[in-house]
C-alpha cells in the first residue's frame, strides 16, 4: 500500500484535469488520487468519474479556493499527501524518494519539490530562491530550510497539516501557503526544499489575472497582521505598499485588506520569536538583493 496519496483541487478546468490525471495514475508508487472539484460548472466531476473511476472525486457545493485541499487531506489516510494543481504532476520515482526522506526525518512536515516549468522544463524562479535560503538548518534537516512553500508541487505530512487546521478558509487563493508554513514552524515542524524531488508544472499563459493579484495583496497584508508583532508588521506593510504598483488592482487589494480588519483583530495570534527571527533573516536577504540591483 502506498504511503503517499495525491490531492488535486480544480475549478472549471476539465480538459487540464483529464490531461494530467493519467500521469498521476501511471506513477510507479501507485498513490491513491483524490480530485476535489471546487464547485466547477464545466462538468469536471462527471467527466472524471466516467473516464477514471479509480479516482476519488469530492464535489464541493461552493468555491472554497485553497481550502478545497483540506477535503482531500481528510479523505486520505496515507501519512503523506502530495499536492498538485490540475496542471502539475510528479516525475516517476519522485514521490517514492519523498517518502524515504520524510520517513527518515520525522520532524519534517513539508517537502518542497523542484519545479520544472513548461515544455522547456525551465527551473521555477521560486525554487532558485529557495536554494539560496539563509535560514539555519536544524540538525539532520534535509535540503534547504523554508518558511513557506509552493502548493502545486509539495508533499505534506498529513498529521502536521491537519494540526494547524490545513489551509485557511478566508485566504482563498494567492499566497495561502505562507500562513500554514509559519504556523507549522511555530509548532516546531520543519519545512525543506529538496531539489532532487522533481515535479512538472505547465501553467497557462500569463494573462495578468488582476483578480489574483488583488487577492494576493490582501493575503500578504492579512498574513502579516495575523502573525507578526506590531512594529515589524508596520514596517513590512509600509514597504509592501510602496512596492505595489500604483493602479486600481492595488487599490482594490488594499480595500479588501482593510475590510478584513475586524476579523484580523479577532484572530490575531503572534508567532513565537523563533519564527519572527527567521522572517527577519529572509527580509534581510531580500533587502540585500534589492540593494545589489542598484549597485
Amino acid at each position: 500500500m502506498s504511503r503517499v496519496g495525491i490531492v488535486i483541487a480544480s475549478r472549471d478546468r476539465k480538459e487540464e484535469v483529464l490531461r494530467t490525471l493519467p500521469r498521476h495514475l501511471a506513477l510507479p508508487e501507485r498513490p491513491p488520487v483524490v480530485l476535489v472539484d471546487d464547485a466547477s460548472s464545466d462538468g469536471t466531476a462527471g467527466a472524471v468519474r466516467v473516464r477514471h473511476p479509480e479516482v476519488q472525486v469530492i464535489s464541493l457545493a461552493r468555491n472554497e479556493g485553497a481550502a478545497a485541499r483540506n477535503h482531500g487531506l481528510h479523505a486520505l489516510d496515507t501519512p503523506y499527501v502530495a499536492l498538485c494543481d490540475d496542471d502539475s504532476w510528479w516525475r516517476p520515482g519522485a514521490l517514492g524518494r519523498a517518502v524515504e526522506i520524510m520517513d527518515a526525518h520525522p520532524g519534517l512536515a513539508v517537502l518542497q519539490g523542484h519545479v520544472l516549468v513548461g515544455p522547456q522544463q525551465r527551473d521555477d524562479p521560486v525554487c532558485l530562491e529557495m536554494a539560496q535560503s539563509p535560514l539555519p538548518r536544524a540538525d539532520g534537516q534535509p535540503g534547504h530550510p523554508l518558511l513557506s512553500f509552493v502548493a502545486c508541487a509539495v508533499v505534506l505530512r498529513r498529521e502536521a497539516a491537519l494540526s494547524v487546521g490545513g489551509f485557511s478558509t478566508r485566504l482563498h487563493i494567492g499566497g495561502e501557503e505562507e500562513l500554514m508554513g509559519w504556523d507549522l514552524v511555530a509548532r516546531g515542524w520543519q519545512l525543506s526544499y529538496v531539489p532532487e524531488v522533481l515535479a512538472h508544472h505547465h501553467p497557462p499563459p500569463n494573462d495578468g489575472r488582476p483578480g489574483r493579484r488583488e487577492i494576493g495583496i490582501r493575503n500578504t497584508l492579512w498574513t502579516t497582521w495575523l502573525r507578526r508583532p506590531v512594529r515589524p508588521a508596520v514596517t513590512r506593510t509600509l514597504r509592501d505598499v510602496r512596492r505595489f504598483p500604483r493602479d486600481r488592482t492595488t487599490a482594490r487589494g488594499l480595500g479588501r485588506a482593510l475590510a478584513g480588519v475586524p476579523w484580523i483583530l479577532r484572530e490575531r495570534a503572534v508567532s513565537p520569536p523563533h519564527v519572527e527571527e527567521m522572517l527577519r533573516m529572509l527580509e534581510d536577504q531580500q533587502l540585500g538583493s534589492e540593494a545589489r540591483r542598484y549597485v
